[in-house]
């Protein structure tokens, strides 16, 4: 497996946020919900993010509630964000414009 990426400095993630605008950073993460029409919907995008996350080795927090997602990413090896967050991220919303 390659080595973790290095934790991103506050300005970093800050600079980095525009490029994904609907995440915001929650503490240590950054997180974005993701609404449905209904539940298979939901899912479906799951299954997406499931296959990315396993195709790059790097695994989010998934919470769902019926027809809402929400993803929370960060880098535990590295205590907090980094370049791989925001790759995933990317990812997931290339995914949620495809629905």
């Amino acid at each position: 497996m390659a080595e973790s990426p290095k934790k991103m400095t506050d300005a970093q993630v800050v600079a980095a946020l525009p490029a994904v605008p609907e995440w915001a950073e929650v503490g240590e993460t950054i997180q974005r919900t993701f609404h449905f029409p209904d539940f298979a919907a939901a899912m479906r995008f799951v299954g997406g993010v499931a296959r990315a996350a396993e195709d790059s080795g790097h695994h989010p927090d998934i919470l769902i509630r019926y027809n809402k997602v929400t993803l929370t990413l960060a880098t535990h090896d590295a205590g907090g964000i980094t370049t791989r967050d925001f790759a995933l991220a990317r990812e997931a919303d290339g995914l949620f414009a495809k629905k």
